[in-house]
């Protein structure tokens, strides 16, 4: 059974050393997911937030791309479900 209470900082290491952000929030939802077929694996439920440099001139799908890129195996250990919020820094000062 994978320990909850590391996740988030595993994925924040992960995103971290792959995409460098200037802002970076991950919250984990999983508790309201208790009972969830995907909660029966291990893996939780997030929201995350990155602002970083690396997303520049990247579509949406791109910038997705980079985070599950950045996350490797942990989508399929510590991750049954990610919602992503992706901006550059400039998109991010005008939010």
């Amino acid at each position: 059974m994978i320990d909850p209470s590391n996740r988030v900082e595993r994925l924040r290491g992960r995103i971290g050393a792959a995409l460098a952000p200037v802002e970076l929030e991950i919250v984990d939802d999983s508790a309201r997911h208790a009972g969830h077929k995907g909660a029966e694996s291990g893996g939780g439920h997030f929201n995350m937030r990155i602002v970083s440099k690396a997303f520049e001139g990247k579509s949406p799908i791109e910038r997705h791309r980079l985070v599950y890129g950045a996350l490797g195996d942990a989508m399929h250990r510590d991750v049954h479900a990610l919602s992503i919020r992706a901006y550059t820094p400039a998109e991010a000062a005008r939010d």
